[in-house]
Formats: C-alpha cells, sequence, structure tokens
C-alpha cells in the first residue's frame, strides 16, 4: 500500500436515463474494482430526497457490498446523527459487524441543515480566495444565506425526525456512541443498557468535519480520526484539519492525530477527455446549492446546453475550481499538492461521471498512478 493511500467515497450516483436500481448495481460493482485497484476503503455518504442520488441508507449499503467483497473496509461518511439515536446506530453497525468484522468504519456527521446554517453565518464575512503555501486553492466560500432559508431543505429534515423530535448535542450523542461500544452506557438515573449486537463490535470510529467548529474538537478531544470534506466545503478545510490537530488529546487506541481529507476527482487518458465526462458536474453542484437536491448526472450534451447566470456560475465557483480533472499524472500532482498542505494520512477520492464506466476506469487509472509513486 502506498504511503498515502487511497479511499473512495461513493454517493451512488443516478444518472439521466437510469433508475435506483442500476446505482446501486454499479456501486456493488464498483466497490468490488475498487478492492482489486488497491483502494484501502469505501465509505457511502448520506443524503436524502436527491433524484440523483441513492445513498439514503449507509449501514444498509455497507451491508449489501461487504457481502460482495473480501478485504476492503467499508464505512459510512457518515451517519446524520440528528436523525438517529446512539443506540440505532451502534445496533445497526454491530448487526453488520457481526458477519464482517474488522472491515467496518462508522463515520458520524451532523445533518445537512446544521451544515447549512453554520456555512452560512461563517460565508456572513468571508475572507478571499488565496492559496496553501504550496499553492493548493482555498477559494472564497459561496453565500449559502438563500440555501439556509429554503422551504425544501427544511421539509427535507422535517420528514427525517419525528414531530416534535429536538436533535441532542452533537458531542453528547458521540458520547453515548462509544459508551455503547465500549459497554460503559449509563443513563442520567444510572442505569446502564447495553447495546446487543454492537457492544464490543469491531467498528473504528471517524468524525467527519467541513469546517473548524465543534465536529473537529470533538474527534480530537476523543482522539477519534477525522475526515476533513475538501470537495464539499474547500474553502474551509485547512481550518478543519487546524482545529482537530490543535484538540487532539491522545490516547492508547490513538496516540496522534489520524486525517483523511476528500476529493472530488475525474480521470481520463488524457485532460481533454476528462473535461468532457466532467462537464456535468458544475450544472449537478448547481442543482444541490440550489436546495433542488441533486438531480440525475446530466451527459455532457445535456450540461454543455445548459444556459448560465452570472449568480449561478458565483454559486459554484468553489466546487469546481477545486475539482481535480485531468490525465493520471495531472490528477496524482494535484492531489499530492492536497495532501502536502492539510499533511493528510490518506486521501478520499469521489468520481461521478455520466457512465458507470468512465467512472471505473477514472478509479483505475487513478490508482494505477498513484501506486507508481
Amino acid at each position: 500500500m502506498p504511503e498515502v493511500p487511497l479511499s473512495v467515497l461513493d454517493l451512488v450516483p443516478i444518472s439521466t436515463g437510469s433508475g435506483a436500481a442500476e446505482a446501486v448495481r454499479n456501486t456493488v460493482d464498483l466497490a468490488q474494482h475498487a478492492e482489486r485497484f488497491g483502494y484501502h476503503r469505501y465509505w457511502f455518504a448520506e443524503h436524502h430526497l436527491n433524484p440523483g442520488v441513492a445513498g439514503a441508507s449507509p449501514p444498509v449499503l455497507i451491508a449489501l457490498v461487504a457481502g460482495a467483497t473480501k478485504t476492503i473496509r467499508l464505512g459510512s461518511a457518515g451517519v446524520q446523527l440528528a436523525h438517529r439515536t446512539p443506540l440505532a446506530v451502534v445496533e445497526e453497525f454491530g448487526l453488520v459487524a457481526a458477519l464482517h468484522p474488522g472491515r467496518l468504519d462508522l463515520g458520524l456527521g451532523r445533518s445537512g441543515k446544521q451544515l447549512v446554517r453554520e456555512y452560512a453565518a461563517a460565508a456572513a464575512a468571508p475572507p478571499p480566495a488565496t492559496q496553501a503555501s504550496n499553492g493548493l486553492l482555498i477559494p472564497e466560500k459561496p453565500d449559502f444565506s438563500t440555501l439556509a432559508r429554503s422551504s425544501r431543505i427544511g421539509l427535507t429534515f422535517g420528514l427525517l425526525q419525528q414531530p416534535g423530535a429536538e436533535s441532542p448535542d452533537y458531542g453528547e450523542q458521540v458520547d453515548d456512541i462509544l459508551a455503547f461500544l465500549g459497554g460503559t452506557y449509563r443513563s442520567a438515573e444510572g442505569l446502564d443498557a447495553h447495546a446487543v449486537p454492537g457492544e464490543g463490535a469491531q467498528v473504528e470510529i471517524w468524525i467527519l468535519g467541513s469546517s473548524g467548529g465543534q465536529s473537529a474538537s470533538v474527534a480530537g478531544r476523543n482522539a477519534l480520526r477525522f475526515a476533513a470534506n475538501y470537495h464539499v466545503s474547500p474553502s474551509s478545510v485547512l481550518d478543519a484539519v487546524d482545529a482537530y490537530r490543535q484538540a487532539f488529546v491522545p490516547s492508547a487506541t490513538l496516540p496522534k492525530p489520524y486525517v483523511a481529507v476528500s476529493a472530488d476527482v475525474v480521470v481520463a487518458e488524457d485532460d481533454a477527455t476528462a473535461r468532457e465526462l466532467a462537464s456535468g458536474y458544475a450544472l449537478w453542484v448547481r442543482s444541490i446549492r440550489r436546495a433542488e437536491g441533486a438531480i440525475l448526472f446530466p451527459t455532457p450534451e445535456e450540461a454543455a446546453a445548459h444556459v448560465w447566470s452570472d449568480e449561478d456560475r458565483a454559486l459554484v465557483a468553489d466546487r469546481v475550481d477545486t475539482q481535480f480533472v485531468g490525465s493520471p499524472a495531472t490528477v496524482a500532482a494535484r492531489l499530492r499538492q492536497l495532501q502536502e498542505a492539510t499533511g493528510a494520512d490518506e486521501l478520499v477520492i469521489t468520481t461521478i461521471t455520466h457512465a458507470h464506466s468512465d467512472r471505473v476506469r477514472s478509479y483505475e487509472l487513478l490508482a494505477e498512478q498513484w501506486n507508481r509513486g
């Protein structure tokens, strides 16, 4: 395995002309290929009410893929704790771990609604775009105020919770999950409770973070591994990893910080072909940031036919400018730049193209190049 391993983040995308069933079959196929290509982990994100994304339940997807693979680690990136109880999370992952011990990563995230509000507040007075010391682009934060007020966002997260339910503090939920896994849970009244399955499960815990806020501090004080999202929030990736390292308290399990950083990537045999395959990405990101829900991933022809406004171009600029697109050598060089700037111990690659075969080939070309060093 290379000194800095590569892993996969899969949103289970649905392309135009396709459906959810084909997307899930493609995911199983891609996971099998990723295992053969030498990727270290295969993670699933959690998204809801998105026409172009079928990854609604990471635990279910993990269970499906676990039975079709042998060695690659499988996990969530991440479970949205605002919509689940700690007990339910531990039992779900404990159930899968019972048949696949030592292969599971439990990545814990906050809800999209919470993150959108956090981004909107942070973008009130955004710093200008800049570069890390090695030239990595750190773009200006986009304006999420409209997205934060969207009735569609409110509907999505209203449907994910029971009427009148309140989300507990994120840090307290993480504490409860660790207690259930370790068999030390006690209620406020002093009663013990034991998760079966789940207690003692061989599950590696990760915290997902897009800023230098609560997620980074929770990961650090609990000596947990931390995954920072350059592909979702490139403007705050350096803040996130710095905050995590500053908050880190060593433990016997993890004596020093461990950071994974994500990147959105499309690789083809040459730069021009890669740019064509990636051409639907901006339109797809636009649909997310317009609170329409991720659209079916468009063909290059559909993307070319779209008429862009200046406002929409600005809305997606940070994501488009930080997508790594090109030949294997081009993309590998930019990934090394990202790794150097963040000090990442691992890189997590997410790739979406309209055709499944192009997506598989992108991961194959990148692995070949990366493994050559």
